[in-house]
Formats: C-alpha cells, sequence, structure tokens
C-alpha cells in the first residue's frame, strides 16, 4: 500500500491535490522542490533498485534523493493513488550528446480528460514544467526557461529548451532553444525500465557510472553539485566553488541537498585524496 501521506509530507504539500493539470502542476513542483536528484549510491557500488517498495524506503522513509528511474517509481505511485491516469514513458537525453544516446531516461504520460500531458519529477538537468502533448506547445518554468514540444523525424517528439544555463546542471550549451530528450509513446512496461535502470547504473559509458551527480530545484534556480564543483543559480543570482575539502563537501549535501552522509561515505566517494578532517 502507497503511503501518501507519508509522502504528501515528504514533499511539504499540505493538501491532496485535485486530479486535474492544476493539481499535476502542484504535485511535480512540491516533489522536485523537495527530493534531489543523485546518483551517488550508483558511485557507492550499492545498485539502484526500483521497485516501489524500494524506491519508497529509500526517497521517502530515508529521505534520500535518486535519479529519474527512482523519482518516476515514486511519482507514479503517488499519481496512482490521487486518482490519476498515467503510465512510464522512456526517452533519449540529447544533452552533450553526440551519437544517438541510449534510453536512460523516464518521466510520466498523464491523461486528464481527452489531453495527456507529460510530467517529469526525475530530470536533473533543469526543471521542467508540465506540458499539454501538442505540438508546438510551449510553458515557462520558474526560473523563467522557455520550453517547446516539436514533432521530431526520427525520434518521435523532441522536448527543447531555451533558458540560462546557470539553472541547467552545466551540460546546456548554445542559445535559443536546444533539445532536452526526445522520446515516442509506445508502451513501456517493467521490464523495459529494468533493463534501462541496470544500463544506466551499471554500464562503463554511463554519466551515472563516471561522475558523482547531486541536484536540488529551487523557487528559481537549480543548484547542482558535480564532482567537486559546486553551482547554484537563484533569480539573478550565480554561484560557483570548488568544494577543495571533504567536510564542506559534506556540509553541501547536508545543508543544500538534505543528504547526510558520514565522513566514511564521502571518502567512499573517492573526491578527495586523504580524510575528512
Amino acid at each position: 500500500m502507497f503511503d501518501l501521506d507519508a509522502y504528501l509530507a515528504r514533499i511539504a504539500l499540505g493538501e491532496r491535490p485535485l486530479a486535474d493539470a492544476e493539481g499535476l502542476a502542484a504535485l511535480q513542483r512540491a516533489h522536485r522542490l523537495a527530493i534531489p536528484f543523485e546518483n551517488l549510491d550508483v558511485i557507492l557500488g550499492r545498485g539502484i533498485r526500483i521497485d516501489s517498495a524500494s524506491v519508497f524506503a529509500k526517497l521517502v522513509t530515508a529521505r534520500r534523493g535518486g535519479y529519474c528511474f527512482e523519482h518516476n517509481r515514486l511519482f507514479l505511485d503517488a499519481l496512482a493513488a490521487l486518482g490519476f491516469e498515467a503510465r512510464p514513458l522512456l526517452a533519449r537525453v540529447w544533452l552533450a550528446a553526440v551519437d544517438t544516446p541510449p534510453l536512460t531516461h523516464t518521466f510520466s504520460l498523464v491523461t486528464i480528460g481527452d489531453q495527456e500531458w507529460i510530467a517529469d519529477s526525475g530530470f536533473g538537468g533543469s526543471f521542467t514544467p508540465i506540458m499539454p502533448l501538442i505540438e508546438g506547445a510551449t510553458a515557462e518554468a520558474p526560473d523563467g526557461a522557455r520550453f517547446r514540444l516539436d514533432r521530431d523525424a526520427l525520434h518521435g517528439w523532441m522536448l527543447l529548451r531555451d533558458g540560462h544555463p546557470g539553472s541547467t546542471d552545466g551540460r546546456s550549451t548554445g542559445s535559443g532553444f536546444q533539445p532536452q530528450y526526445s522520446f515516442t509513446l509506445g508502451q513501456v512496461w517493467d521490464a523495459d525500465l529494468e533493463l534501462s535502470n541496470r544500463w544506466t547504473s551499471a554500464a562503463p559509458e554511463s554519466r551515472f557510472m563516471q561522475a558523482r551527480i547531486v541536484s536540488m530545484v529551487l523557487p528559481q534556480g537549480l543548484a547542482g553539485l558535480t564532482e567537486r564543483v559546486y553551482r547554484c543559480r537563484a533569480g539573478e543570482q550565480d554561484l560557483t566553488a570548488d568544494m577543495v575539502d571533504p567536510a564542506d563537501y559534506r556540509a553541501r549535501l547536508s545543508q543544500i541537498f538534505g543528504i547526510d552522509f558520514t565522513a566514511e561515505e564521502v571518502a567512499a566517494l573517492g573526491l578527495f585524496p586523504g580524510p575528512e578532517r
């Protein structure tokens, strides 16, 4: 049984949202503001389980974060508990891609009345508002970034973003609308999600096997910690800092992202040459 009250408390949403577009937007926004995106368990060799019980235990009970396969499982379970009709989709992330990327991202397709919407509770690169699945549809995020949905001849649909790169995880380059991820509307089964999750969390080529990544949506921006580099954009304010001390890194994890690691866990991430001071 999904504990909806515990989930709503985790994302600091005092009232149960209605199963409409406004409720969907409020739910996704609260989720993104409360639960960080992170892959630290991949780096620590703990593996990533995406069944409902494991995801709830980690992201809600233990108050950790996760990456898209974890976030989306939790979000889909919450949507079902609230009476929404929703199913997962898989996507190819085009940020910094040279060749056609694999299916390493998942998000939700939500049907409200006769309109389908995309809702993304776990895209670590930036905050994406909910959008109607309509060619040419646009939306603006609270950080000022604009998003557009286009048809794509090869990949079905393409989500594009035009906004300040400071409100991203640092992979956003170029001016104007830039491709974020592409997707089709084909049925996605649990086995498909498991396969993509295993590649994302274990393949040597996966970005999540190569870097320690944490990000958190802010009311008007994004805070990110990739390897030892901390970036934050809040409104018009930008900050970049290199974490040179493991104690500072550990404090930043706790204070900004709500991730409480021991000194031993920080050391096990392999970012610093010596023990924490």
